[in-house]
C-alpha cells in the first residue's frame, strides 16, 4: 500500500464692495441689450429627440449590449467566465454614460430615466460579480446570473417598459436568473468510468470542507472521474496497470451539465505520477495500492499544484 498525501504550506465669497455689470453699451441711457439668450456660464438645454432619432440611438447600443450579456451566458470555463463579466460590465457601463446625455422624447422621459438609473445599477453589480468570479467564489454563468438576479430583474423591467412605451429597442435581457442551489451525487458516483478489470485499487480520503470531483489521466485521455463528498472516502477498485496523474476539483454545488462546481471552485493535481503494476512470480502476484488525501496532512509526502482551469481535463 503506498500513500499520496498532500503536504500543507503556508472659498468663502467675498462679501461687500460694488455690484458691476459689463456688456456691450446700449442706446442712451439704456441697459444692456437682451435678445433671448442664456446668461453667460449656463447651458441650454437640449432639445428633446424625435421618437425616430431617439430610437435610433437606442438602437445603436441595443445590439452591444444584449451581445456582451449572452457571451457572458455562453462562456465556458472559469478564465473566459471572467474575462467576458468584465466585458459586459464595460458595455453596459459606456452605454448607460451614452444614454445618459440624450433628452428623450417627452412621453418616455420617466422610463427612459428608469432605464438609464438600471443599467448603471447591473454595471456597478457586474464589477463587483466579476471580483467574485477572479476570486473563484463564482464559476459558471449560472451562478453569475443568480448573484445578479435582483438588478437583472430590475433592468428587464425597465427595459420592458421602455420598449413598450413607444416601440423602443431597450429590452436587452432575454435570460433568467435560477435560485441558488447546492447540488451533490452522491459519495462515489462515477461521472466517467473506464474498464476496471485490474488488481490495483485507488482510495480516496476528501477531508476538505467542500466536495471534490477527481479525475485521472492516462496519458492524455482520462480514465476515470469519480465524485468524492466532503469528510468522506471512497475506494476505486479494478484499477488498470500504468502510469497515472491525478487531479482533483473541489467547490459547492455541482451542475450535471456543466460538469462543473458552480461557487466555491479550485484545481489541483498531484505533482507526482501515480504507477499501478502488476507482477506475476512463480508463487505470487504483487500488485500496487495507492491510497490519496485531498487535504493537507501533517507528513504528507507528496505535492501538489494549482491547475490553470483551462488545463484542467473537464
Amino acid at each position: 500500500m503506498l500513500t499520496l498525501s498532500a503536504c500543507s504550506s503556508p472659498a468663502p465669497l467675498p462679501t461687500g464692495g460694488e455690484s458691476k455689470v459689463s456688456g456691450v453699451a446700449g442706446g442712451k441711457g439704456g441697459a444692456p441689450a437682451t435678445d433671448g439668450g442664456t446668461a453667460a456660464g449656463s447651458s441650454p438645454s437640449p432639445s428633446a429627440l424625435t421618437p425616430e432619432a431617439y430610437k435610433s440611438e437606442l438602437g445603436s447600443r441595443h445590439k452591444a449590449m444584449s451581445a456582451a450579456i449572452k457571451a457572458m451566458v455562453a462562456a465556458r470555463g472559469v478564465k473566459s467566465l471572467d474575462q467576458r463579466v468584465a466585458r459586459a460590465e464595460e458595455a453596459l457601463s459606456g452605454a448607460a454614460d451614452a444614454l445618459a446625455g440624450l433628452a428623450p422624447p417627452d412621453a418616455v422621459r420617466a422610463q427612459h430615466e428608469a432605464y438609464v438609473t438600471s443599467l448603471r445599477n447591473f454595471a456597478t453589480d457586474l464589477a463587483t460579480t466579476a471580483g467574485k468570479v477572479g476570486a473563484r467564489d463564482l464559476c459558471t454563468p449560472s451562478a453569475v446570473l443568480t448573484d445578479l438576479d435582483d438588478k437583472l430583474a430590475a433592468l428587464d423591467e425597465a427595459g420592458e417598459a421602455l420598449q413598450s412605451a413607444g416601440d423602443f429597442p431597450a429590452d436587452v435581457v432575454d435570460v433568467k436568473a435560477g435560485r441558488k442551489q447546492t447540488r451533490r451525487l452522491g459519495n462515489g458516483s462515477f461521472i466517467l468510468k473506464s474498464t476496471l478489470n485490474g488488481r490495483s485499487s485507488l482510495e480516496i480520503n476528501n477531508g476538505a470542507t467542500r466536495d471534490a470531483v477527481v479525475t485521472v489521466m492516462k496519458g492524455s485521455s482520462k480514465a476515470l472521474s469519480v465524485y468524492v463528498r466532503k469528510k468522506a472516502k471512497f475506494k476505486i477498485r479494478g484499477v488498470r496497470d500504468g502510469n497515472y496523474k491525478i487531479y482533483f476539483t473541489h467547490g459547492v454545488d455541482w451542475d450535471g451539465k456543466s460538469k462543473a462546481f458552480t461557487r466555491e471552485c479550485s484545481f489541483e493535481r498531484f505533482q507526482k505520477t501515480v504507477k499501478f503494476k502488476t507482477t506475476f512470480t512463480a508463487t505470487q502476484i504483487l500488485w500496487h495500492d495507492w491510497r490519496i488525501t485531498l487535504h493537507a496532512i501533517s507528513g504528507g509526502n507528496a505535492r501538489t499544484s494549482p491547475v490553470d482551469p483551462d488545463d484542467f481535463p473537464g
